[in-house]
């Protein structure tokens, strides 16, 4: 599996604005072969910043490429220019991409076990 995250640090004051933003996005994910899962995040407040965080689950990091070139990606992202002067940020999304090492599901099996 193959985790891609994106953090953002929104402007106190933004983060319904931003939330809104999420809420009423078209998703396109499922529409890709490999897609597993999205989370939207929220993390603690800072004094100059709320954190929140995507983080989207692929079968594989190839997924995530496929994505990453996709038709519905660009679909996707088409309107992130609009929200500007709606939304504040202290800097663009910061990504991390993680390779899963280890999968252990609710029941405590670990993938590797399950074969």
């Amino acid at each position: 599996m193959y985790i891609a995250m994106n953090r953002f640090r929104v402007v106190p004051g933004y983060e319904e604005a931003f939330e809104a933003v999420w809420r009423d996005r078209q998703g396109r994910l499922a529409e890709l072969p490999g897609y597993i899962e999205f989370h939207m995040l929220k993390g603690p407040k800072a004094e100059d910043h709320s954190l929140y965080a995507s983080h989207t689950v692929w079968e594989t990091f190839e997924h995530f490429k496929a994505w990453t070139t996709s038709e519905q990606f660009r679909a996707a992202h088409a309107n992130a220019g609009n929200n500007r002067g709606k939304i504040e940020y202290l800097s663009g999304p910061h990504f991390e991409g993680f390779e899963v090492i280890i999968h252990e599901d609710k029941n405590g099996v670990r993938a590797a076990d399950a074969a």
